[in-house]
């Protein structure tokens, strides 16, 4: 078994990259496909699968079967990396001590690096060659009263809670509250043409783009509204007006974590440019 931080048991930092669940999954085909039991080798791995996915163990009736089951299994403990490595490798190593043939460490690190993983293992232990990085959001934006202040730091709070408990729907959900909340800190800015009018997020920001027309503003405040305008419907992400139950997907951890970067890194846009306005008038 690997050693992990343990931290990674409890909060997953991202799910693993298709490819290398692609090359583990096929490492396993030739594993299973070479042995005289080649059930008895798809339910080992499948014993291990079951744990990192947090889920019970369960025999399966025959091959076709264990295969079906494993492929399940695989495919819920994705969600946690580190989690989804470790079990390969410690089937591996515990198929070794049988006299299995299984790739070596050189042999998984290798896969990994070629996938970009980021993750490899050294002297048994799983390091992270990369660190998610979140994007900063300016904890005292100066052009916003005590008042607004307090809950931009206690939604970023709630999100950040939120996320580390494994509830994407609901980071994503409070950050996109706070960018709705931030954007009516615009009305009666100052424009080329007087001043914003509107009343809430479409609107306000339409104003402020058509008031930026050919500038890297109006491009920047159009994948706002696009990121906006596709977690709110119900085919999208639906986090602002609920999921459509026939065809909508619920946010999976990895994608809630890119929007919420996504997400932070428009309420940091929008509050410096709040900051300029209130510094001086546009031209």
């Amino acid at each position: 078994m690997l050693k992990l931080s343990p931290q990674w048991q409890f909060d997953s930092p991202g799910s693993i990259v298709p490819g290398v669940a692609n090359e583990f999954s096929t490492f396993i085909s030739r594993i299973a496909a070479h042995d005289d039991n080649e059930k008895s080798i798809l339910e080992h791995f499948k014993s291990y699968f079951a744990g990192a996915a947090g889920v019970p163990y369960h025999p399966s009736s025959d091959t076709s079967w264990a295969a079906t089951d494993l492929d399940r299994l695989m495919s819920e403990a994705a969600e946690n990396a580190p989690l989804f490595i470790d079990a390969f490798y410690s089937s591996c190593r515990s198929l070794e001590q049988r006299g299995v043939a299984v790739p070596d460490d050189a042999r998984i690190n290798r896969v990994l690096a070629e996938n970009n993983a980021g993750y490899e293992i050294r002297g048994g232990e799983l390091i992270a060659t990369r660190e998610p990085q979140t994007v900063v959001v300016p904890a005292r934006p100066k052009s916003l009263d005590q008042q607004s202040q307090e809950i931009v730091e206690q939604a970023l709070s709630n999100a950040d809670r939120a996320l580390a408990e494994g509830n994407g729907r609901q980071a994503v959900q409070e950050l996109l509250w706070l960018l709705e909340s931030i954007a009516t800190a615009f009305r009666g800015a100052p424009t080329a043409t007087g001043s914003v009018h509107g009343d809430y997020f479409n609107k306000i920001v339409a104003e402020l783009r058509n008031d930026r027309r050919n500038t890297a503003q109006e491009q920047i405040l159009n994948w706002m509204m696009t990121l906006h305008g596709f977690l709110s419907s119900p085919k999208g992400g639906g986090i602002r007006h609920g999921l459509d139950l026939k065809d909508g997907t619920p946010v999976q951890i990895n994608e809630a974590r890119l929007y919420c970067n996504l997400i932070r890194s428009y309420i940091t846009y929008l509050m410096t440019e709040h900051e300029r306005l209130q510094a001086r008038p546009i031209i």
